[in-house]
């Protein structure tokens, strides 16, 4: 039996010039959603996701436009709510935020001032307030480190239920926090039986928090480094994750495919088959070659889903 054909997210190029023109050809092009990154202050460098978004959501007309992941702790709440509100108001209703607490960084944290410790409760806490004022019509919150009281907010997202909150991380953690606060979850550097096995653990999170009727989507993002040449494959995405993440390569390269597009396709295809509803492509190339890259792994995805 054919696979179901998983949407396909292409990073938006890491540079500006040009970005509305850029985003409006991955849209002729038929692809699904555009993802962006975010940090403040990364080992000294940052993007933020929603600023890169606007002028892609401006350009476009159908695309789907993810967060993975937006570091929300960073941020107060109210403000990042009004934010995504007018980002998907602007986008009419494509905008959707996955966010996650990615803290490899520590000092990234403390230049926010937040305690890194406190990251976790702290998104908790922040997914429970933006989706309270994105439907309610007022919001009175009491938690450890966000306090509301009876606040209003206009505008409201284009969708009635909100934003979408797309939970990203592979902890356990991450999985309780999508099954009690999010709409959905996307995996990173997990085996496809752990990808199995967050679905069940999402569902339980759920179930105890009384959401038992919410059906969850799972995705996955992968880093990959594409060549006809294996090795040259493996040299260009190996070095792109160490230079991000300032850690071996061999602690990631089980869950990291490389190789031909029709290579790429094989390794994921497993993950389809469990589930998977969507693939984030983290492509080790420079910025004018994503798309096409991007372009030919789809195909190439596609081959294996109609096989």
């Amino acid at each position: 039996m054919p696979l179901a054909m998983p949407k396909v997210f292409i990073p938006a190029r890491n540079t500006d010039a040009d970005i509305g023109a850029w985003a409006q050809e991955a849209e002729r092009a038929g692809v699904d959603g555009i993802f962006v990154g975010d940090h403040v202050t990364f080992y000294g460098s940052g993007s933020d996701a929603l600023i890169k978004l606007a002028p892609i959501a401006a350009a476009t007309q159908r695309i789907e436009l993810q967060t993975c992941v937006y570091l929300l702790a960073l941020r107060h709440p109210t403000p990042a709510a009004l934010q995504c509100a007018q980002l998907d108001q602007l986008s009419r209703g494509r905008l959707i935020l996955g966010v996650g607490i990615g803290g490899e960084d520590p000092n990234e944290w403390w230049a926010c001032g937040v305690d890194p410790k406190t990251r976790a409760r702290r998104t908790d806490e922040s997914m429970q307030v933006l989706r309270s004022l994105w439907t309610k019509e007022e919001t009175t919150f009491a938690g450890k480190h966000f306090k509301l009281d009876q606040v209003r907010m206009q505008p409201k997202p284009a969708r009635p239920g909100g934003v979408p909150l797309w939970v990203g991380g592979r902890s356990d953690a991450a999985l309780r926090r999508a099954g009690r606060y999010g709409d959905a979850w996307t995996g990173i550097w997990v085996s496809t039986r752990r990808f199995t096995e967050a679905g069940e653990r999402i569902a339980e999170s759920a179930a105890e928090a009384g959401r038992g009727d919410v059906r969850f989507a799972r995705g996955m993002q992968f880093w990959m480094g594409i060549d006809d040449d294996r090795d040259a494959a493996r040299a260009k995405v190996a070095g792109s994750m160490e230079a991000f993440y300032k850690v071996p390569f061999a602690s990631f390269e089980k869950y990291t495919p490389y190789g031909t597009p029709a290579e790429i396709a094989a390794f994921i295809a497993p993950y389809i088959e469990a589930g998977c509803r969507w693939v984030n492509l983290v492509i080790a190339e420079g910025a004018d070659a994503v798309l096409e890259r991007a372009l030919a792994v789809r195909d190439a995805i596609a081959d294996v889903c109609r096989a």
